[in-house]
């Protein structure tokens, strides 16, 4: 005789519940630009996917040029349509293994639509439910060629051409102004994704829009010091003084602290290590009282610089 079946109790949703294209998800998804670390293990970056989504992780960003398509590849491996989760890509580079920079700029309307397509290809789906239009607005940027200066509308109006065509659900984008943003809010924007961590605030203006146009606001790099000479968010005093106090690490605190600072925030941390991803996963738990916010949020910004300048 068999045991009867019952179904299985979801896991409950790290930082509790966010919107992303219309949809709930949990406030913290993952970030699954750190899986090309395993290159040499795809089995570790499918199990290390797995465990996300069993810990309630039900959206994943990627890109095409993670890995120049093997974090691609290993998202159609790890996940099956029954996990739910939303997959959102970005278009705007590619990779440039041999270049100076492991990536260069296509941001050029053609370009976009053979990001997409080359996104579907190794993602193994019909539709990417969310495409990012990446731009050099804001934030950290490679140097821009006279070639890929391209204006915004004939972007948006290719980006829009593929979301008519069902290539794409939904259209966000990243590291771009509030003055950038505004202009294409009439192109039905779900998310913006910007660098922004607690020692980088210069977008507050953007967030703020997102705030009052129910947009997704997504920040990369959320500790900040992701290249050499940037300021660390877990090298404040204040983060060091508040992780002591809690009992979580200074990490935790710069996630937590952005989730604090604004509802329409999403976190996407990035690992490739099990017990960083189940650390990140939990920060939606801890309480930042009124005293340390207001340490944490005195703590200054600093500005980003290009990657040109980075190297100088």
């Amino acid at each position: 005789m068999t045991s009867p079946s019952f179904p299985a109790t979801p896991a409950p949703r790290p930082g509790g519940a966010g919107e992303l294209a219309g949809r709930t998800v949990s406030r913290v998804g993952y970030g699954a630009m750190q899986l090309e670390r395993l290159h040499g293990d795809r089995r570790a970056a499918v199990a290390l996917l797995r465990h996300a989504v069993e810990l309630g992780v039900d959206h994943v960003d990627t890109a095409q040029f993670y890995g120049d398509g093997f974090v691609n590849e290993v998202i159609r491996e790890a996940l099956t349509p029954e996990d739910d989760v939303l997959v959102v890509s970005k278009v705007g580079a590619v990779s440039d293994p041999g270049g100076p920079f492991p990536l260069r700029l296509a941001q050029r309307p053609e370009d976009l639509r053979t990001s997409v397509e080359d996104n579907l290809a190794t993602l193994g789906l019909e539709q990417i439910p969310v495409v990012n239009l990446r731009r050099t607005d804001s934030g950290i940027s490679v140097p821009v060629p006279d070639d890929q200066i391209v204006d915004l509308d004939d972007q948006l109006a290719e980006m829009i051409a593929l979301r008519d065509e069902g290539k794409i659900g939904a259209v966000g984008l990243s590291s771009v102004t509030a003055d950038i943003l505004r202009r294409a809010l009439s192109a039905g924007i779900v998310c913006v994704q910007n660098a922004y961590s607690l020692v980088a605030r210069d977008d507050e203006d953007a967030l703020r829009l997102c705030e009052a146009e129910q947009i997704a606001w997504v920040p990369y790099f959320p500790l900040g010091g992701a290249l050499p000479g940037l300021a660390k968010v877990a090298d404040e005093p204040a983060v060091l003084a508040a992780a002591e106090r809690l009992g979580c690490t200074p990490a935790q605190v710069g996630l937590a602290w952005l989730l604090h600072h604004s509802p329409r925030t999403l976190l996407i941390p990035g690992t490739a290590d099990t017990g960083h991803l189940e650390a990140n996963l939990a920060v939606g738990a801890i309480i930042l009282d009124d005293q340390t916010l207001a340490a944490l949020d005195a703590v200054p910004t600093r500005p980003f610089q290009t990657l040109d300048g980075l190297k100088s």
